[in-house]
């Protein structure tokens, strides 16, 4: 448990504050520890509560299951007990059940907009109230859910993540006036556990990119691309 003076100092001004779903592998345990490393205090969500054989003194981990509306619900309470300071949200969480595959079934829609839309939207709009002026959201996407890039493999995960676009496209106008930039972000095909061995993209440079779109893009509701190295069109 985080101490009342960690607490307190979670929730003032003198850092900048980052939430990220899904902290405990791949792309966000990575850019986990690189928020960390910059500097930045971090509140991960994981299923479990806990990221394994990793601890930070500016780290807190909270239980969350994205899939899940009560689990959801329990974790954005957890969040505003540590801070309703946040710069920074970022939406790391997300299946790809289907990836490889042609024909969509219904579990494969069902857990992919589970996840990948509809728990990122109830649990972004969740923390939304906890968020700073000048704060930034990040949705990891996928260049696969631009119409110009359809293809047959992945439909479930294809559709999810091309819902996950047009809310973020809505939310960078609700937001606007609060001084909030959302940016949703392909994060390129990345050697993950998802992404697989023969992915062209490391892992580090692929948070490295994040990191770079969520420091440095002043655009709101912009495609940002890691593998071109900024925004392109949808």
């Amino acid at each position: 448990m985080r101490t009342k003076k960690q607490q307190i100092y979670f929730m003032t001004n003198e850092v900048k504050n980052a939430t990220i779903t899904g902290a405990s592998s791949g792309i966000g345990r990575f850019l986990t520890e690189k928020l960390l490393n910059e500097g930045i205090h971090v509140i991960g969500v994981t299923r479990s509560g806990k990221i394994d054989n990793y601890s930070h003194p500016n780290l807190t981990v909270v239980q969350g299951d994205i899939s899940d509306e009560a689990s959801i619900n329990l974790a954005i309470e957890q969040i505003g007990q540590v801070s309703n300071q946040i710069d920074y949200l970022i939406n790391n969480a997300g299946v790809g059940p289907d990836l490889g595959e042609e024909i969509p079934t219904a579990d494969h829609l069902k857990t992919s907009f589970s996840v990948n839309t509809i728990g990122t939207v109830l649990f972004t709009e969740g923390v939304l109230k906890y968020l700073k002026s000048g704060a930034h959201v990040v949705f990891l996407s996928t260049a696969m859910a631009l119409l110009r890039n359809a293809g047959p493999d992945g439909p479930a995960y294809r559709m999810s993540k091309a819902a996950i676009n047009m809310y973020a496209v809505i939310l960078a106008q609700r937001v606007a006036e609060r001084n909030i930039k959302v940016t949703p972000l392909h994060p390129g095909w990345v050697k993950t556990r998802m992404g697989g061995d023969s992915a062209p993209v490391s892992i580090e440079r692929s948070v490295s990119g994040i990191y770079k779109a969520l420091t440095e893009n002043t655009e709101n509701g912009k495609f940002w691309n890691i593998e071109v190295g900024g925004l392109e069109e949808y």
